[in-house]
Protein backbone atom coordinates (compact mmCIF):
# COMPACT_ATOMS: atom_id res chain seq x y z
CA UNK A 1 0.00 0.00 0.00
CA UNK A 2 2.98 2.33 0.66
CA UNK A 3 5.78 2.93 -1.87
CA UNK A 4 9.29 4.00 -0.89
CA UNK A 5 8.65 7.80 -0.79
CA UNK A 6 5.49 7.19 1.27
CA UNK A 7 7.45 5.07 3.73
CA UNK A 8 10.00 7.85 4.18
CA UNK A 9 7.19 10.36 4.79
CA UNK A 10 5.54 8.04 7.33
CA UNK A 11 8.83 7.56 9.13
CA UNK A 12 9.35 11.32 9.38
CA UNK A 13 5.76 12.13 10.37
CA UNK A 14 5.10 9.30 12.81
CA UNK A 15 8.56 8.62 14.19
CA UNK A 16 9.00 11.96 15.94
CA UNK A 17 6.85 13.11 18.85
CA UNK A 18 8.10 16.65 18.30
CA UNK A 19 6.74 16.69 14.74
CA UNK A 20 3.45 15.17 15.90
CA UNK A 21 3.07 17.75 18.69
CA UNK A 22 3.93 20.61 16.35
CA UNK A 23 1.43 19.40 13.77
CA UNK A 24 -1.30 19.20 16.39
CA UNK A 25 -0.48 22.70 17.69
CA UNK A 26 -0.68 24.15 14.16
CA UNK A 27 -3.92 22.29 13.49
CA UNK A 28 -5.55 23.65 16.65
CA UNK A 29 -4.49 27.21 15.90
CA UNK A 30 -5.82 27.03 12.34
CA UNK A 31 -8.99 25.00 12.75
CA UNK A 32 -10.15 24.73 16.36
CA UNK A 33 -13.67 26.12 16.73
CA UNK A 34 -13.25 26.57 20.48
CA UNK A 35 -16.61 24.87 20.90
CA UNK A 36 -17.79 22.48 23.62
CA UNK A 37 -20.68 21.21 21.49
CA UNK A 38 -19.20 17.75 20.97
CA UNK A 39 -18.68 17.11 24.69
CA UNK A 40 -22.38 16.23 25.01
CA UNK A 41 -22.58 14.34 21.70
CA UNK A 42 -23.23 10.62 21.57
CA UNK A 43 -19.90 9.51 20.17
CA UNK A 44 -19.24 5.78 19.82
CA UNK A 45 -16.08 3.93 20.83
CA UNK A 46 -15.58 0.28 19.82
CA UNK A 47 -12.93 -1.40 21.93
CA UNK A 48 -12.09 -4.94 22.98
CA UNK A 49 -9.36 -7.55 22.74
CA UNK A 50 -8.26 -7.99 19.12
CA UNK A 51 -10.00 -10.56 16.89
CA UNK A 52 -13.39 -10.07 18.56
CA UNK A 53 -15.17 -8.51 15.57
CA UNK A 54 -14.30 -4.89 16.36
CA UNK A 55 -13.55 -3.97 12.73
CA UNK A 56 -16.76 -5.49 11.35
CA UNK A 57 -18.82 -3.73 14.01
CA UNK A 58 -17.10 -0.40 13.44
CA UNK A 59 -17.61 -0.61 9.68
CA UNK A 60 -21.30 -1.41 10.03
CA UNK A 61 -21.69 1.66 12.24
CA UNK A 62 -19.60 3.81 9.90
CA UNK A 63 -21.83 2.88 6.95
CA UNK A 64 -24.66 4.78 8.63
CA UNK A 65 -22.84 7.98 7.55
CA UNK A 66 -23.66 9.49 10.94
CA UNK A 67 -20.05 9.59 12.13
CA UNK A 68 -16.64 10.97 11.38
CA UNK A 69 -13.68 8.67 11.71
CA UNK A 70 -10.01 8.79 10.81
CA UNK A 71 -9.19 7.04 7.54
CA UNK A 72 -6.02 6.02 5.75
CA UNK A 73 -6.33 9.26 3.77
CA UNK A 74 -5.40 11.08 7.01
CA UNK A 75 -2.09 9.26 7.21
CA UNK A 76 0.58 10.01 8.13
CA UNK A 77 -0.30 13.40 9.67
CA UNK A 78 -3.17 11.99 11.72
CA UNK A 79 -2.90 14.72 14.37
CA UNK A 80 -3.48 17.40 11.74
CA UNK A 81 -6.32 16.00 9.59
CA UNK A 82 -7.63 19.34 8.31
CA UNK A 83 -4.18 20.72 7.52
CA UNK A 84 -3.17 17.54 5.70
CA UNK A 85 -6.45 17.51 3.75
CA UNK A 86 -5.71 21.06 2.56
CA UNK A 87 -2.16 20.12 1.55
CA UNK A 88 -3.25 17.04 -0.42
CA UNK A 89 -6.47 18.46 -1.88
CA UNK A 90 -5.05 18.71 -5.41
CA UNK A 91 -3.22 15.39 -5.32
CA UNK A 92 -5.75 12.91 -3.94
CA UNK A 93 -4.63 9.35 -4.58
CA UNK A 94 -6.97 6.58 -5.65
CA UNK A 95 -6.50 2.84 -5.54
CA UNK A 96 -8.55 -0.30 -5.56
CA UNK A 97 -9.24 -1.81 -2.16
CA UNK A 98 -6.84 -4.56 -1.12
CA UNK A 99 -7.07 -7.27 1.51
CA UNK A 100 -5.41 -6.15 4.73
CA UNK A 101 -2.31 -7.88 6.06
CA UNK A 102 -4.34 -10.02 8.46
CA UNK A 103 -5.54 -12.16 5.55
CA UNK A 104 -9.07 -12.28 6.97
CA UNK A 105 -11.02 -11.10 3.94
CA UNK A 106 -11.41 -7.50 5.15
CA UNK A 107 -10.45 -5.09 2.38
CA UNK A 108 -9.03 -1.62 2.89
CA UNK A 109 -8.47 1.52 0.83
CA UNK A 110 -7.61 5.17 1.37
CA UNK A 111 -11.13 5.96 2.56
CA UNK A 112 -11.44 3.02 4.97
CA UNK A 113 -11.88 3.98 8.64
CA UNK A 114 -9.15 2.57 10.82
CA UNK A 115 -7.70 2.56 14.35
CA UNK A 116 -5.38 5.54 13.93
CA UNK A 117 -6.30 7.70 16.95
CA UNK A 118 -3.82 5.85 19.17
CA UNK A 119 -1.11 8.08 17.74
CA UNK A 120 -2.76 10.88 19.73
CA UNK A 121 -2.59 8.89 22.96
CA UNK A 122 1.04 7.94 22.30
CA UNK A 123 1.86 11.65 22.36
CA UNK A 124 -0.62 12.99 24.92
CA UNK A 125 -1.90 9.97 26.85
CA UNK A 126 0.71 9.64 29.59
CA UNK A 127 3.24 6.93 30.38
CA UNK A 128 1.35 3.78 29.42
CA UNK A 129 3.65 2.20 26.82
CA UNK A 130 6.10 0.00 28.68
CA UNK A 131 8.80 -2.26 27.29
CA UNK A 132 6.85 -5.45 27.97
CA UNK A 133 3.21 -4.34 28.28
CA UNK A 134 0.62 -1.59 27.91
CA UNK A 135 -0.49 -0.24 31.28
CA UNK A 136 -3.70 1.52 32.24
CA UNK A 137 -3.22 5.13 33.29
CA UNK A 138 -5.47 7.85 34.66
CA UNK A 139 -5.86 10.59 32.07
CA UNK A 140 -4.93 14.09 33.14
CA UNK A 141 -7.33 17.00 32.70
CA UNK A 142 -4.95 18.34 30.04
CA UNK A 143 -5.10 15.07 28.09
CA UNK A 144 -8.89 15.03 28.20
CA UNK A 145 -9.11 18.65 27.02
CA UNK A 146 -6.72 17.91 24.17
CA UNK A 147 -8.69 14.82 23.15
CA UNK A 148 -11.93 16.79 23.07
CA UNK A 149 -10.22 19.28 20.77
CA UNK A 150 -8.91 16.41 18.62
CA UNK A 151 -12.37 14.90 18.20
CA UNK A 152 -13.71 18.33 17.24
CA UNK A 153 -11.01 18.61 14.59
CA UNK A 154 -11.83 15.20 13.12
CA UNK A 155 -15.53 16.09 13.07
CA UNK A 156 -14.69 19.32 11.27
CA UNK A 157 -12.55 17.45 8.75
CA UNK A 158 -15.48 15.21 7.82
CA UNK A 159 -18.31 17.68 8.47
CA UNK A 160 -19.97 15.53 11.15
CA UNK A 161 -21.10 16.09 14.72
CA UNK A 162 -20.43 12.59 16.07
CA UNK A 163 -17.19 10.66 16.22
CA UNK A 164 -16.66 6.91 15.78
CA UNK A 165 -13.53 5.18 17.03
CA UNK A 166 -12.34 1.60 16.80
CA UNK A 167 -9.36 1.36 19.08
CA UNK A 168 -8.67 -1.73 21.16
CA UNK A 169 -6.23 0.16 23.39
CA UNK A 170 -9.10 2.29 24.70
CA UNK A 171 -9.90 -0.41 27.23
CA UNK A 172 -6.87 1.02 29.06
CA UNK A 173 -8.69 4.34 29.53
CA UNK A 174 -12.43 3.62 29.76
CA UNK A 175 -12.87 5.88 32.77
CA UNK A 176 -11.04 8.70 31.00
CA UNK A 177 -13.27 8.36 27.92
CA UNK A 178 -16.34 8.68 30.14
CA UNK A 179 -14.88 11.83 31.71
CA UNK A 180 -14.16 13.29 28.27
CA UNK A 181 -17.56 12.45 26.78
CA UNK A 182 -20.16 11.49 29.44
CA UNK A 183 -22.83 10.59 26.84
CA UNK A 184 -20.58 8.47 24.64
CA UNK A 185 -21.34 4.79 24.09
CA UNK A 186 -18.54 2.25 24.42
CA UNK A 187 -19.20 -1.08 22.70
CA UNK A 188 -16.97 -3.91 23.95
CA UNK A 189 -17.05 -6.91 21.60
CA UNK A 190 -16.02 -10.35 22.79
CA UNK A 191 -15.94 -13.79 21.22
CA UNK A 192 -15.81 -17.45 22.21
CA UNK A 193 -12.51 -17.55 24.15
CA UNK A 194 -10.97 -20.57 22.43
CA UNK A 195 -11.88 -19.25 18.98
CA UNK A 196 -10.57 -15.78 19.78
CA UNK A 197 -7.36 -17.15 21.29
CA UNK A 198 -6.83 -19.34 18.23
CA UNK A 199 -7.30 -16.34 15.94
CA UNK A 200 -4.84 -14.26 18.01
CA UNK A 201 -2.25 -17.04 17.82
CA UNK A 202 -2.70 -17.33 14.05
CA UNK A 203 -2.24 -13.58 13.57
CA UNK A 204 0.75 -13.50 15.90
CA UNK A 205 2.55 -16.17 13.87
CA UNK A 206 1.58 -14.46 10.61
CA UNK A 207 2.93 -11.07 11.67
CA UNK A 208 6.08 -12.57 13.19
CA UNK A 209 6.84 -14.01 9.76
CA UNK A 210 5.99 -10.76 7.99
CA UNK A 211 8.17 -8.68 10.29
CA UNK A 212 11.15 -10.87 9.45
CA UNK A 213 11.30 -9.50 5.90
CA UNK A 214 9.46 -6.16 6.28
CA UNK A 215 10.99 -3.93 8.93
CA UNK A 216 8.77 -1.02 7.91
CA UNK A 217 5.67 -3.08 8.75
CA UNK A 218 7.02 -3.67 12.25
CA UNK A 219 7.83 0.01 12.78
CA UNK A 220 4.44 0.99 11.35
CA UNK A 221 2.62 -1.10 13.96
CA UNK A 222 4.86 0.33 16.70
CA UNK A 223 4.14 3.93 15.61
CA UNK A 224 0.41 3.18 15.77
CA UNK A 225 0.81 1.35 19.12
CA UNK A 226 -0.61 -1.81 17.57
CA UNK A 227 1.06 -4.32 19.84
CA UNK A 228 -1.70 -6.93 19.76
CA UNK A 229 0.55 -9.47 18.04
CA UNK A 230 3.74 -9.76 16.02
CA UNK A 231 7.40 -9.27 16.87
CA UNK A 232 6.70 -6.16 19.00
CA UNK A 233 3.79 -7.72 20.89
CA UNK A 234 3.07 -6.13 24.27
CA UNK A 235 0.05 -7.44 26.20
CA UNK A 236 -2.35 -5.40 28.29
CA UNK A 237 -1.27 -5.33 31.91
CA UNK A 238 -4.08 -7.69 32.98
CA UNK A 239 -2.95 -10.57 30.78
CA UNK A 240 -0.05 -12.99 30.95
CA UNK A 241 3.24 -11.20 30.37
CA UNK A 242 5.82 -12.27 27.84
CA UNK A 243 8.22 -14.71 29.45
CA UNK A 244 5.63 -15.93 31.96
CA UNK A 245 4.29 -19.47 32.23
CA UNK A 246 3.17 -19.62 28.61
CA UNK A 247 4.87 -18.31 25.47
CA UNK A 248 3.11 -16.31 22.72
CA UNK A 249 3.62 -19.28 20.42
CA UNK A 250 1.21 -21.30 22.58
CA UNK A 251 -2.58 -21.19 22.54
CA UNK A 252 -2.61 -21.09 26.34
CA UNK A 253 -0.82 -17.73 26.31
CA UNK A 254 -3.59 -16.12 24.28
CA UNK A 255 -6.28 -17.73 26.35
CA UNK A 256 -4.59 -16.22 29.41
CA UNK A 257 -4.77 -12.82 27.66
CA UNK A 258 -8.47 -13.33 27.06
CA UNK A 259 -9.06 -14.21 30.72
CA UNK A 260 -7.02 -11.27 31.97
CA UNK A 261 -8.67 -8.66 29.75
CA UNK A 262 -12.29 -9.76 29.93
CA UNK A 263 -12.00 -10.79 33.55
CA UNK A 264 -10.92 -7.24 34.33
CA UNK A 265 -13.65 -5.68 32.17
CA UNK A 266 -16.49 -7.75 33.60
CA UNK A 267 -15.47 -6.53 37.05
CA UNK A 268 -14.93 -2.91 36.05
CA UNK A 269 -18.17 -2.42 34.07
CA UNK A 270 -21.26 -2.66 36.26
CA UNK A 271 -24.33 -4.58 35.09
CA UNK A 272 -26.48 -1.44 35.06
CA UNK A 273 -23.97 0.63 33.06
CA UNK A 274 -25.94 2.10 30.14
CA UNK A 275 -22.94 3.61 28.38
CA UNK A 276 -20.54 0.65 28.27
CA UNK A 277 -22.09 -2.38 26.61
CA UNK A 278 -20.69 -5.85 25.95
CA UNK A 279 -21.39 -7.19 22.45
CA UNK A 280 -21.13 -10.93 21.89
CA UNK A 281 -19.85 -11.67 18.38
CA UNK A 282 -21.60 -15.05 18.20
CA UNK A 283 -24.85 -13.40 19.27
CA UNK A 284 -24.42 -10.73 16.62
CA UNK A 285 -23.95 -13.46 13.99
CA UNK A 286 -26.69 -15.85 15.11
CA UNK A 287 -29.33 -13.25 16.05
CA UNK A 288 -28.12 -10.54 13.71
CA UNK A 289 -31.30 -8.60 12.82
CA UNK A 290 -32.45 -8.39 16.43
CA UNK A 291 -29.04 -7.73 18.00
CA UNK A 292 -28.01 -5.24 15.32
CA UNK A 293 -31.32 -3.42 15.67
CA UNK A 294 -30.69 -3.04 19.39
CA UNK A 295 -27.23 -1.61 18.73
CA UNK A 296 -28.63 0.89 16.21
CA UNK A 297 -31.23 1.95 18.74
CA UNK A 298 -28.61 2.22 21.48
CA UNK A 299 -26.33 4.51 19.46
CA UNK A 300 -29.19 6.41 17.78
CA UNK A 301 -28.58 5.61 14.13
CA UNK A 302 -31.07 4.46 11.46
CA UNK A 303 -31.45 0.70 11.09
CA UNK A 304 -29.85 -0.56 7.91
CA UNK A 305 -30.74 -4.22 7.51
CA UNK A 306 -28.09 -4.80 4.83
CA UNK A 307 -25.43 -4.20 7.48
CA UNK A 308 -26.39 -7.49 9.12
CA UNK A 309 -25.06 -9.42 6.12
CA UNK A 310 -21.47 -8.84 7.22
CA UNK A 311 -21.91 -10.61 10.56
CA UNK A 312 -21.26 -14.28 10.05
CA UNK A 313 -19.35 -16.96 11.91
CA UNK A 314 -16.66 -18.14 9.55
CA UNK A 315 -13.37 -19.98 9.71
CA UNK A 316 -14.47 -21.56 12.98
CA UNK A 317 -11.77 -23.97 14.04
CA UNK A 318 -12.22 -27.21 15.93
CA UNK A 319 -12.01 -26.89 19.69
CA UNK A 320 -8.47 -27.38 20.96
CA UNK A 321 -7.77 -29.02 24.28
CA UNK A 322 -6.35 -26.64 26.87
CA UNK A 323 -5.67 -27.07 30.58
CA UNK A 324 -8.95 -27.44 32.46
CA UNK A 325 -8.35 -24.54 34.83
CA UNK A 326 -7.77 -22.08 31.97
CA UNK A 327 -10.72 -23.31 29.96
CA UNK A 328 -13.06 -23.36 32.96
CA UNK A 329 -12.12 -19.84 33.98
CA UNK A 330 -12.45 -18.49 30.45
CA UNK A 331 -15.90 -19.97 29.87
CA UNK A 332 -17.10 -18.83 33.28
CA UNK A 333 -16.27 -15.24 32.26
CA UNK A 334 -17.76 -15.86 28.80
CA UNK A 335 -21.06 -16.98 30.34
CA UNK A 336 -21.24 -13.87 32.50
CA UNK A 337 -20.54 -11.68 29.47
CA UNK A 338 -23.10 -13.58 27.39
CA UNK A 339 -25.82 -12.94 29.97
CA UNK A 340 -25.08 -9.22 30.01
CA UNK A 341 -24.92 -9.02 26.22
CA UNK A 342 -28.19 -10.92 25.79
CA UNK A 343 -29.97 -8.79 28.37
CA UNK A 344 -28.95 -5.60 26.54
CA UNK A 345 -29.34 -6.70 22.92
CA UNK A 346 -32.19 -9.23 22.98
CA UNK A 347 -34.55 -7.94 25.66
Amino acid sequence: MYNFPSRILHRLALGSKAILETGFDIERKLFSARSTESVAAKHVFVSGLARSGTTLLMRALYDSREFSSLTYRDMPFVLAPNTWAKVTKRSRHHMNDIERAHGDGIRIGFDSPEALEEVFWRVFGGDYIRGDRLASVRLSDESIAAFRAYVDLINRRYNKKRYLSKNNNNILRLTGLSRAFPDAIVLVPFRDPIQQARSLLTQHNKFIERHRYDRFARKYMTWLVHHEFGSDHRPFEWGATVGAKYAPTELEYWLAQWIGVYGFLVEQVSEDDTHRVFVCYELLCERSPEAWGSICNLVDIPLRTESTDRFETRNRTAETAVPGSLSDKAYSIYEALMIRSSNRLLS
